[in-house]
């Protein structure tokens, strides 16, 4: 998207990576862009779009993830600084708004344990039945030039405990950045 996001006259280019990366540019001359802000989220972004959204003159950047999720990254200054001896006080918008999340937070919370209930009664019935849940894979497998290597990006609607490779050729796997998993190898029987 091109959007002011920065309140100098001029679009910036927002950028939403598949590494998850949002990027912000400015157009400062006529040559190249240049990189002026970024921000890493966990998984890749679909969509990405500057507006003012949340609180009338505080410019966002929206951005939605594969899983769907909707990440906000605001201008508004997150904290005020106050006089030595001020206390905070907080407007009485913002505490009906904290009440309301814990309210909603408590009746989640309870849904959840409630579910959870429910599951493990029909988990030991004698008519259950088992089934692995159907979600979609976002993958792919893609040569990077420079050093002659493939990267292999999956993202799932849930957690990944564990992820099997297996070949019958050498491979080499190497650590990036973003990686936080544990490589374990071993060695197959060729039968």
């Amino acid at each position: 998207d091109s959007f002011d996001i920065l309140g100098d006259g001029v679009k910036e280019l927002l950028v939403g990576r598949d590494d998850g990366m949002i990027e912000i540019y400015n157009f400062e001359s006529a040559d190249d862009p240049v990189l002026r802000h970024d921000y890493a989220l966990s998984e890749s972004i679909a969509s990405i779009q500057g507006g003012c959204v949340g609180k009338d003159g505080y410019d966002e950047i929206l951005a939605a993830t594969y899983s769907g999720w909707l990440t906000g990254l605001t201008t508004e200054p997150v904290h005020r600084e106050g006089g030595a001896g001020e206390e905070l006080k907080l407007s009485q918008e913002m505490q009906s708004k904290i009440s309301s999340l814990r309210n909603e937070l408590e009746q989640l919370q309870i849904k959840v344990l409630q579910e959870r209930d429910k599951y493990q009664q029909s988990s030991q019935s004698s008519s259950a039945v088992s089934s692995v849940p159907a979600f979609s894979v976002n993958d792919k497998f893609t040569l990077n030039k420079d050093d002659a290597s493939y990267s292999l990006i999956l993202e799932v609607q849930t957690a990944i405990d564990n992820i099997l490779v297996q070949t019958d050729v050498p491979l080499d796997l190497l650590d990036v950045d973003k990686n936080s998993a544990v490589v374990s190898f071993s060695s197959c029987d060729s039968e």
